[in-house]
């Protein structure tokens, strides 16, 4: 059973599309996808800098993109029909709707183009971070979260919780960290995933309306709760909610270890979400497809499964 996964914002780094749009077929139709999001993803997945590619509405649009691009070369020649499931961390639940046959990849460049503007909008009202808080007790980390008015923002399993609000809070946090626990800041523009993100859900409620979604082809979890999801609507209804409520990452993990995962596939640009696998789900064999050379490895642990 393979699991294929899309990953979140955080994952990308300058340059990472090179490799690809060496590719005249994967050039041709990034260019069609920066139309559909209304941003230059050729440059900005080539030649734009870390601070650029860091910018949410930049960050979200590049990576669904990259995400698509996988799937191109990943679900040829009929191993669509060996995938037993698709998911995706954050924004990377829009790549696996795009995926799974939900939305198109136009409508999911499009959906996500707005998401990644709305959120750098909602982000810029007040000054608000995120942080990695690794080890410690999950309960004494959420009791002192509501101490300081901090929300946890992705359960990502394995140990890991990221947490999010105002810089001050999260400044207390990492100098009185919770017991054999270690806080990490992030480089991320605001409290993704928490009551600052409101404002973009309202604006991102109006974007799905227009949009007309499939019932899904393969099968599909949920961030909210790690369950499988059967209706198209539904699961659009769900990204719009994803963006001001936390990333049940730990719970999809949980999921695809009761479905008898046998295999995880991470499309580009990859990394963060094999390493959680390996974590929480030990001895479970994983490819991150980074580059085209990486296919080769993704192609085999398909065909064995």
């Amino acid at each position: 059973m393979i699991v294929v996964v899309c990953p979140g914002q955080g994952s990308q780094t300058p340059g990472f599309l090179e490799p690809w749009l060496a590719e005249p077929q994967f050039a041709e139709r990034l260019r069609a996808l920066s139309d559909a999001a209304g941003t230059d993803l050729l440059a900005h997945g080539t030649v734009s800098d870390a601070d650029t590619i860091r910018d949410t509405a930049i960050a979200q649009p590049l990576i669904v993109a990259a995400g698509i691009l996988t799937l191109q070369a990943l679900l040829a020649d009929g191993r669509r029909e060996k995938i037993a499931g698709i998911a995706g961390h954050s924004v990377g639940e829009i790549t696996a709707a795009a995926g799974a046959g939900i939305l198109s990849d136009d409508d999911a460049l499009r959906f996500v183009g707005e998401r990644g503007r709305a959120m750098a909008a909602a982000a810029a009202l007040e000054p608000t971070g995120m942080s990695a808080v690794l080890g410690g007790d999950e309960a004494e980390l959420l009791a002192r979260l509501a101490e300081l008015g901090l929300e946890p923002a992705n359960y990502n399993g394995g140990g890991q919780i990221v947490v999010a609000g105002a810089l001050p809070a999260l400044a207390t946090l990492a100098e009185e960290p919770p017991a054999k626990s270690r806080v990490i800041p992030l480089q991320v523009a605001g409290a993704f995933h928490t009551r600052y993100m409101v404002p973009a859900v309202a604006h991102l409620s109006e974007v799905a309306a227009t949009l007309a979604p499939n019932d899904p082809t393969l099968p599909i979890w949920s961030n909210k709760d790690g369950a499988l999801v059967s209706s198209g609507s539904r699961f659009v209804e769900l990204l719009v909610g994803q963006v001001s409520s936390p990333v049940r990452w730990d719970l999809c993990m949980e999921s695809f270890a009761a479905a008898g995962v046998t295999g995880i596939i991470e499309l580009a640009p990859a990394g963060a979400l094999t390493g959680l696998a390996k974590r929480a789900l030990r001895g479970v064999p994983s490819v991150a497809i980074k580059t085209p050379d990486d296919l080769a490895a993704a192609f085999e642990l398909i065909d064995n499964a």
